[in-house]
């Protein structure tokens, strides 16, 4: 028996018991953002990249406890976990990783935060998930968890075929298309590099086996780091199984490690907000124009016109008309507002009133109920 046999408590109709963990690795310096800011901070429609992948948490049941291992500004990114999560009854937690040896090294740290999986009776579950990763849907992330707790695998890896997989590690399967091993782009050659289906940084696993594996984890490639893929071949080789769980979408997986992905990456969460208002009873006249933040609510029976940004916490009344040309960030609109070529700040518009063209809301101005502003105007 290999060194790294592990009981793992039987799946099948006992895949709803035992807990559900996540770990988020969050320590990097995405120094490709050439950024001062850390990457899990930045913004893309209104919240930071941290918060959407805590968004996708939301489907999963028996979720007892995250944990969110930090490192650069860790005190910004634990501030802003505290401040974003919505799921009171789960417990938060931070490890953190001193030393930035790899993403092997960083679950390391996370599981130093986690019950000991060998003194329970009952499945406990793992996912990780990296930190830059906001397309992530919350129904494929349940999907995933719970793919895995119906089989007999030791992990489950989330995969994606891309058109084109450079940056990506691929993903290596044997004979039989059962998966084999994680190869990163940097250690690859040969036919490992025209594989196109790729490793999403995004895993299940049963926690009993995760803990001895990584011990076996050595920095024996290009970077000198601990590479968590380098897991599924040591789960292999002794002798456990490893899935897969194809993505329908690979954008939906993609990272952000620059600018030009944050663009990309923005760019689909617009189109999503869009679409999702334009289903609730939102007319939006051009949407490739129309810019709206993931925490701004209109009203049914509004139009928007093209070339609208509404950002932050903004909030549009029911029949209203606005736009073109208006940018509001954390106003507030009433019922049948008119809002034409206009900037505005932390302002009030009342029920019924009409403001625009060429007016400037001032933070904290206030527009009365049925009142006309503008053309022209500045109101504080």
């Amino acid at each position: 028996m290999s060194a790294l046999s592990v009981r793992i408590v039987s799946k099948g109709n006992d895949a709803d018991r035992g807990s559900v963990s996540v770990a988020i690795l969050a320590a990097g310096d995405g120094t490709r953002m050439r950024s001062q800011r850390a990457k899990p901070l930045t913004k893309l429609c209104g919240r930071t990249m941290i918060d959407y992948v805590l968004s996708s948490l939301t489907d999963l049941e028996n979720l007892s406890r995250v944990v969110v291992v930090v490192g650069h500004q860790e005190n910004l990114i634990r501030q802003a976990v505290l401040s974003q999560f919505r799921r009171p009854e789960v417990e938060v937690v931070f490890a953190t990783q001193s030393r930035r040896r790899g993403t092997g090294d960083a679950l390391s740290v996370a599981l130093t935060r986690l019950p000991d999986a060998l003194q329970s009776d009952e499945p406990q579950t793992l996912v990780v998930l990296p930190a830059d990763t906001p397309l992530l849907r919350a129904s494929t992330l349940s999907e995933l968890v719970s793919s895995h707790r119906t089989s007999s695998s030791a992990a489950t890896v989330l995969t994606a075929r891309v058109p084109n997989p450079q940056g990506y590690g691929r993903v290596v399967r044997d004979r039989h298309g059962e998966i084999d091993r994680i190869v990163e782009e940097r250690d690859a050659s040969g036919e490992v590099l025209l594989v196109n289906e790729v490793n999403t940084s995004c895993y299940v696993f049963d926690q009993a086996v995760l803990g001895p594996s990584l011990r076996r984890l050595l920095p024996a490639n290009a970077q000198a780091e601990y590479y968590l893929t380098d897991v599924i071949g040591i789960l292999r080789s002794a002798g456990y199984q490893v899935s897969g769980f194809e993505v329908d979408d690979f954008r939906e997986v993609s990272g952000v490690n620059d600018r030009l992905q944050l663009a990309e990456a923005e760019a689909v969460l617009r189109s999503r907000i869009n679409e999702s208002w334009m289903r609730r009873g939102v007319t939006l006249v051009d949407p490739s124009s129309t810019y709206i933040d993931a925490d701004v609510e209109i009203g049914v029976d509004t139009t928007v016109w093209p070339q609208t940004i509404l950002g932050g916490r903004t909030v549009v009344g029911p029949n209203s008309e606005i736009g073109p040309e208006v940018r509001l960030v954390d106003c507030h609109l009433g019922v049948g507002c008119t809002v034409v070529r206009c900037e505005g700040s932390r302002a009030y518009v009342g029920d019924e009133a009409k403001v625009g063209p060429y007016v400037e809301l001032r933070a904290g101005a206030k527009v009365e109920a049925g009142a006309r502003v503008g053309p022209f105007a500045v109101v504080d």
